[in-house]
């Protein structure tokens, strides 16, 4: 039989706080009634000898120190899980927002998750074809990864959000056993809006299970939100043999909601005013990607963060990039040079890439082509740099060659249109340039002899410089001719 407390001892913005507690948990369920009858619930947050603090899901408006009847349900919060799920919208603490009714649930399963066990873990494999040349040629996703997207506010995050779950497929099948569950976090309606049409409008909405976190939601709502999405997708990987891509947005909403209800617990704040055990809070999410020995599914994740003043070294996306497998940085100056995605190349890489690419999962020169145009765009930025300082004119003319790379680099490469739907051989072909296969654009303007990251067999497979010219329409000058020529 459970305990019924009357009265509060304390309230503090999403806080209620209850002294002379016998047998509480740590996030343990709580319902609270109030004097008008309603009901809300609950969940404890802090426990001090016998004092509770619990945060309450609506909010404290209206509740009342004295007659507040609050009672432990004595387990933590779960989720009703069903695979009715995909295609449904629920907010943040999992309740269906949609309109369609009730979920029927097979099973129900605590937030937080259950411990995986290290050695059950299977090495990531395999890719997800996401569609964008840049994330696809240069920081491939890897199947069961975890890798995030560091963004800026005003950045079009948004945008590629959306079109990584229309375009996001894996290779083998059909693709019908490949499930999307997208998270978002303290959005306003307009944007709340725009995610769903969009996928309605794509036709996708029937792979999807989205969680919605308004910004005029309680801030408890918003710390659950990713728990939420992250035990749904483990349901449908781990129990219905489904592959599941999980995409947060916006790591650093959840982040700041942490900090708002650490501040109001009375804990002592560390780096920026967030609490000291903010990095084991994001890895107790991020840890949920993988794939595990014997599911026939996997979970993978795309954590998506807006870094305050493009800062990288903000606590936000410095404790992200130590515990996930890579990161895709935003950048700002592509952005604004109306690059789309504006994906920045070299801050950008994937850990796990080198063993889900190649012969027998993408193609077997992709590393070939990876590697080279990462170095030439390289050379362009010192090439860049120098330009700035000693003007265009006064550069060398290999330097010359690497500037105009990277300008066609940036047009045909990176730019890529919202509906622009590349397949990974379309990518590859446009990393190699003579329409068969690959090095397209490092062929077009640089000297054979500066493509040093591909062995002479590639080559003499795929280089062809005057069909690239052509393809460009540049001028072959007797500089360029010779510069092409070197190293015949």
């Amino acid at each position: 039989m459970s305990l019924q407390y009357v009265g509060l001892s304390e309230i503090n913005g999403p806080l209620v706080f209850l002294d002379n507690v016998e047998n509480a948990s740590y996030e343990e369920m709580v319902e609270i009634k109030c004097g008008d009858g309603t009901t809300r619930l609950g969940r404890v947050v802090q426990l001090e000898g016998k004092k509770a603090a619990i945060q309450v899901f609506e909010g404290t408006n209206g509740i009342s120190l004295k007659n507040t009847k609050t009672k432990f349900t004595g387990k933590p919060m779960e989720l009703a899980l069903s695979r009715e799920m995909l295609g449904r919208t629920f907010n943040g603490s999992g309740q269906p927002i949609d309109g369609l009714g009730e979920i029927y649930a097979e099973k129900s399963a605590d937030i937080n998750g259950q411990p995986l066990n290290p050695v059950s873990r299977v090495y990531p494999r395999n890719y997800i074809n996401t569609g964008i040349s840049s994330i696809d040629a240069l920081t491939t996703l890897i199947r069961g990864q975890k890798l995030p997207i560091f963004s800026g506010s005003g950045m079009p995050h948004n945008e590629l959000a959306v079109q990584l779950v229309k375009q996001a497929k894996i290779s083998e099948g059909d693709g019908k056993n490949f499930c999307i569950v997208f998270a978002a976090m303290g959005v306003k309606n307009d944007v709340a809006d725009y995610f769903k049409r969009s996928f309605e409008e794509a036709g996708v909405m029937e792979k999807v299970v989205m969680f919605i976190n308004l910004s005029n939601d309680p801030i408890i709502e918003r710390t659950l939100t990713p728990r939420c999405a992250l035990t749904a997708a483990e349901y449908l990987a781990f129990e219905c043999n489904k592959h599941i891509l999980v995409i947060l947005t916006d790591m650093t909403s959840f982040a700041e909601a942490l900090r708002e209800v650490s501040s109001s617990k009375g804990e002592i704040p560390s780096r920026k005013g967030y609490p000291g055990y903010l990095y084991s809070d994001l890895a107790s999410l991020y840890e949920r990607a993988g794939i595990v020995k014997g599911a026939g599914g996997s979970v993978t994740q795309i954590p998506i963060l807006t870094m305050p003043n493009d800062d990288i070294t903000h606590p936000i996306p410095d404790l992200t990039g130590y515990i996930t497998e890579g990161q895709i940085v935003l950048d700002r100056n592509l952005n604004q040079m109306g690059v789309y995605p504006p994906v920045g190349v070299l801050p950008s890489l994937s850990r796990l890439m080198k063993d889900g690419i190649g012969e027998g999962f993408t193609r077997k020169d992709h590393s070939d082509v990876s590697n080279q145009l990462f170095a030439a765009y390289a050379k362009v930025q010192d090439a860049r740099s120098l330009a700035s300082v000693i003007g265009e004119d006064e550069l060398s003319d290999v330097d010359k060659q690497y500037m105009s790379f990277g300008t066609l680099f940036e047009e045909h490469f990176l730019n890529q249109g919202f509906d622009d739907n590349r397949s990974i051989e379309e990518t590859l072909d446009l990393g190699w340039g003579n329409g068969r296969n690959s090095l397209y654009l490092a062929a077009s303007v640089l000297p054979r002899a500066e493509l040093d990251r591909v062995d002479n067999e590639g080559l003499e497979v795929y280089y062809d410089h005057e069909r690239a010219v052509k393809r460009f329409g540049l001028k072959s000058g007797p500089i360029i001719k010779e510069l092409a020529s070197q190293g015949n």
